[in-house]
């Protein structure tokens, strides 16, 4: 793995998150805290911990650990995840920037958000995680989204791929 690697992975996690949140742009309340059968309950729910999970891993790799996750009530609104989810975005990118291929080798100790140091892991396999866990997550906002009509489209990493090659 190598940081021209993570950089497109990371291109592809926000150009999905991107698109899932245009198509949410202009739902109403009701609509974003609507309970499904998902593990984050709501659109809201699943957005806002796609969010700060994000936020949490950055953090830890830079050396903070978080004890908690994002209060999904914060977030009254699409516009409002969104803005802040752009800020965390320059952050990663910022922090991705900043990375060599031989500092993906590092490997990271942190404690989760009920204070458990967990095993030392290399930087390159938790970035890699925190793309997937964000798949997982946009994957179950989707179908929220299709469900409401207003479905995302495609989200594969090949349409990515190609749209990006034209």
């Amino acid at each position: 793995m190598t940081t021209d690697d993570l950089r497109l992975l990371f291109d592809y996690h926000y150009w999905a998150n991107h698109r899932l949140l245009r198509a949410a742009e202009g739902i109403g309340a009701a609509d974003l805290t609507a309970p499904y059968p998902f593990p984050c309950r709501s659109l809201r729910g699943t957005l806002v911990h796609t969010m700060s999970a994000e936020w949490i891993w950055r953090s830890r790799w830079q050396g903070t650990a978080p004890a908690a996750m994002l209060d999904e009530q914060e977030f009254a609104s699409i516009e409002a995840i969104r803005t802040r989810w752009a800020a965390e975005e320059a952050l990663m990118r910022a922090f991705i920037a900043g990375l060599r291929d031989e500092d993906l080798q590092r490997h990271v100790e942190y404690s989760n958000t009920r204070g458990v140091i967990q095993p030392l892991m290399p930087l390159w396999q938790l970035m890699t995680h925190c793309v997937n866990h964000g798949t997982q997550h946009r994957s179950e906002a989707a179908a929220i989204l299709t469900e409401l009509g207003r479905s995302p489209g495609d989200l594969d990493l090949i349409l990515f791929l190609r749209e990006r090659a034209v």
